[in-house]
Formats: structure tokens, C-alpha cells, sequence
């Protein structure tokens, strides 16, 4: 049975999701169960630069005010934190706290941990084999981390 190009696309985004949710859960038996996937893309983002709402949701491909919405749960959470700009005392900068960056070290470790799971199931060459192929169609940065704009638009991921 011939497999569609939808059915590839469908197959990745299953491989994708399949990873993220694992992930989220294993984050939350960890203690960290007020993580969502659109939180750490937002961490990443601030951590590369985006320090305010404007920029966090051009980054994150959403509006302002979703971006306002998102810094508000991750300074509730003690994710993220506003300090004021030392060039301008009228503006406030976001930071990753160390809490929020000990989430995305944890959130990174997971990954690691379930990347040697599939290893596990399908074997070491076949998975090397997988990323290599995927790496030559995709490219070696596929998608920037802290840009997944699409993602939060298209699968309604929760705040």
C-alpha cells in the first residue's frame, strides 16, 4: 500500500507530537506540571533576545496581546521576570529566571531520554539513518526554536 504525501506529513507531525506530549507529561511528573510546549518556544524566545510583548509575538508569529497573555502565566509561573532597562529606567526587559531555565535544561534532558527510547525500539542505525534522511530533506535547523508561530496558531495550543 502506497502512502501519500499527506500521510508523510501526518506521519511527522505524529513523530512530532508524539515527542512533545511525552515530553509535557514527563515534565509534569517531574513537578512541573504548569509547563505547555508554547511556554518553553516562549522561554527560548526571550532567552535569544525577545525581552518585550512586541517582540515575543513577532518571534512567536502571534499578536501582542497573545504575547502579553503568554509573559503573564510565565511571570505568575516565576519563569520569566521584568527588570528595568539599565538605558532606560521607563522600560521594563524580560528575563528567563534560573527556575525557567532549569525547566528547559529538564525539558532538553527529556528529550534526550526520549530520543534513546526510540533508539531502543527501532536500533541505533536505523534511527541514525532516519535523522540523516531527515536532516538532508529539512535541512540542519528545520525550524528556528523560538519561532513555532504556526504551531500555537494552527494547533490551538493552550496558554
Amino acid at each position: 500500500m502506497a502512502r501519500s504525501g499527506a500521510d508523510l506529513a501526518l506521519l511527522l507531525l505524529g513523530g512530532f507530537r508524539s515527542l512533545v506530549d511525552a515530553a509535557t507529561a514527563e515534565l509534569a511528573r517531574r513537578g512541573y506540571d504548569d509547563v505547555r510546549p508554547v511556554h518553553d518556544f516562549a522561554m527560548r524566545a526571550i532567552a535569544a533576545g525577545a525581552d518585550n510583548a512586541s517582540e515575543l509575538g513577532r518571534r512567536l508569529s502571534v499578536s501582542k496581546q497573545a504575547a502579553a497573555k503568554t509573559i503573564t502565566v510565565l511571570q505568575d509561573r516565576g519563569y520569566v521576570a521584568r527588570d528595568t532597562d539599565p538605558l532606560d529606567a521607563r522600560r521594563k526587559r524580560l528575563h528567563v529566571t534560573p527556575l525557567g531555565h532549569e525547566v528547559l535544561r529538564q525539558g532538553e534532558s527529556i528529550f534526550d531520554e526520549l530520543r534513546d527510547q526510540w533508539k531502543q525500539q527501532i536500533g541505533s542505525a536505523e534511527l541514525a539513518s532516519l535523522e540523516s534522511h531527515l536532516t538532508e530533506l529539512v535541512g540542519a535547523e528545520p525550524v528556528r526554536l523560538e519561532a513555532p508561530g504556526w504551531i500555537v496558531q494552527d494547533l490551538g495550543e493552550p496558554v
